[in-house]
């Protein structure tokens, strides 16, 4: 079954529409027509099974016969990294990372980030594409990017890590540092890595010094490494 987007679904008993390029997609790419089943998700963990009742390119309308509602995971993924200066590169850990599954993606500019302007409208794009791709039902958030020290002063999470290797000890790898059904909170660094002042202030604020592997890693890959990891010790 297709499954679309339609981030403010009306009342079940109402007809509703998809969006101009939902539409265009379902009837000139797809060919779907009048009385045709598709899957409609709202990005809150709502999937409601539809039909269509008017097959227009620019606005396909669609009734709800039924919705199932799917419960949050009992864990959380935050990963929060600083965008690269290869925009191409972050577009594509976006897009991966929502497949694999990810519930909050936050973006940082750090001292040494390259790239000082990040805009979400595209970025949020990939991540309904994928949504859609790999069958979810919840749309991660996407946050505007801000400087590190105000990153770290909003982060939540109870368990909180920072990518880099600890100078006093030996380093901890994350898979063994997360423990199962956590809401996690990753740092990523930019291709610069942190300043010793942001490492400081990450320490200062909770954040554990955790490695990814024995391989040294471009920004996105650590990041989806981070993602990955996560997910694999709550399988």
């Amino acid at each position: 079954m297709h499954l679309f987007y339609q981030p403010s679904l009306s009342p079940p008993t109402a007809v509703d529409f998809l969006s101009e390029d939902d539409s265009r997609h379902a009837v000139k790419t797809l060919r779907l027509g009048i009385g045709e089943i598709i899957a409609v998700t709202d990005g809150h963990g709502n999937q409601h099974t539809a039909v269509i009742t008017k097959a227009d390119a620019r606005r396909c309308t669609f009734r709800i016969t039924d919705t199932k509602t799917t419960s949050p995971r009992p864990f959380s993924v935050r990963i929060c990294v600083a965008p690269t200066k290869n925009l191409d590169r972050i577009e594509w850990f976006v897009e991966k990372a929502v497949e694999v599954g990810i519930e909050r993606i936050s973006f940082f500019f750090g001292q040494h980030s390259e790239r000082r302007v990040l805009k979400l409208e595209r970025l949020e794009k990939i991540a309904v594409s994928a949504m859609k791709q790999s069958l979810q039902s919840f749309l991660p958030i996407l946050d505007e990017a801000i400087p590190f020290s105000e990153l770290v002063k909003t982060i939540q999470e109870e368990q909180r890590f920072i990518a880099h290797l600890p100078t006093d000890g030996p380093p901890i790898n994350l898979a063994k540092a997360a423990t199962l059904t956590g809401k996690y909170a990753v740092l990523i660094g930019p291709e610069g890595d942190f300043s010793e002042k942001e490492i400081q202030q990450a320490v200062a604020t909770g954040f554990q010094m955790v490695t990814l592997g024995p391989n040294r890693l471009r920004t996105e890959t650590a990041a989806l490494t981070a993602c990955q990891l996560l997910n694999f010790i709550n399988v």
